[in-house]
């Protein structure tokens, strides 16, 4: 992996998609259903994609969530709970996806994802503004810990997707608008990347001579689709999720069939 037209090569194909990725990934979530597969296309063998991955999405999404934190889009009492909990859950659906066969999980999600987009299609307010759901202190720092839980723990198993359903929960239960809840899917989704990052790092599976330009275009998409999401609000981030979600039922079927 060190030929320089090889390199060369790799980055042509890969850079653009990094970019695209993180664009979609800053504003509702998912951007590794476009990432993987462009290093995978590439011809990345796989845990080195995964751990270059990782890398370069972290560094995006640090990047995007330096955009909302400074449009101020970012509940921190729900977004710090949440990050904490989704740390533990990532590591908890690691072990469990050595359990449960991954066919089932899709199974699932390929019922589920259809029901999210009617609900979304159903509710054309959902997300919009706040709700102020009346939770005391305590109870909005449990829903928070129990969604990064949750979420952790998917991401840890399966993955795609996660920063999507991050929105959706945070919008859903604690009744936050989509923008909102975006910014603070960003932290969950930056812990969780740069822990797995640091394992995969210490495995020696990231190629930094790739990880470097792939880095630099994600932090751009970040920035770009986070200023994108902010200026469009919640109409914005809620179109993107349709978008994500197609990608992912798309995907999943595509896996299960072939």
């Amino acid at each position: 992996m060190n030929d320089l037209p090889e390199l060369l090569k790799t980055c042509l194909i890969v850079c653009p998609l990094i970019f695209c990725a993180s664009f979609v990934d800053s504003v509702a979530g998912g951007g590794g259903l476009i990432s993987i597969p462009a290093y995978l296309l590439a011809g990345v063998p796989t845990y080195t994609a995964l751990g270059t991955n990782k890398l370069v999405n972290g560094l995006g999404t640090g990047m995007a969530a330096i955009g909302y934190i400074r449009s101020r889009k970012v509940v921190w009492r729900i977004a710090a709970w949440s990050a904490m909990a989704a740390l533990g859950g990532s590591a908890i659906g690691t072990k469990l996806a050595l359990l449960i066969p991954e066919n089932i999980l899709q199974l699932v999600l390929l019922a589920v994802l259809p029901v999210v987009a009617v609900f979304l299609v159903a509710k054309k307010d959902f997300g919009r503004s706040e709700l102020h759901k009346k939770f005391s202190q305590k109870q909005e720092i449990m829903c928070s810990v129990l969604i990064g839980l949750f979420i952790g723990c998917y991401d840890g198993m399966f993955g795609p997707g996660t920063g999507t359903f991050l929105i959706m929960l945070y919008t859903a239960v604690l009744g936050m608008d989509l923008l909102m809840a975006s910014g603070c899917a960003k932290i969950s989704n930056l812990a969780s990347n740069l822990a797995s990052a640091a394992v995969y790092l210490l495995h020696g599976k990231v190629w930094f001579a790739l990880a470097i330009p792939a880095a630099v275009c994600s932090i751009a998409g970040g920035w770009i689709g986070s200023r994108f999401a902010i200026r469009g609000g919640s109409k914005r981030v809620r179109s993107m999720i349709f978008v994500v979600l197609c990608i992912l039922f798309v995907k999943i079927l595509y896996e299960l069939l072939i």
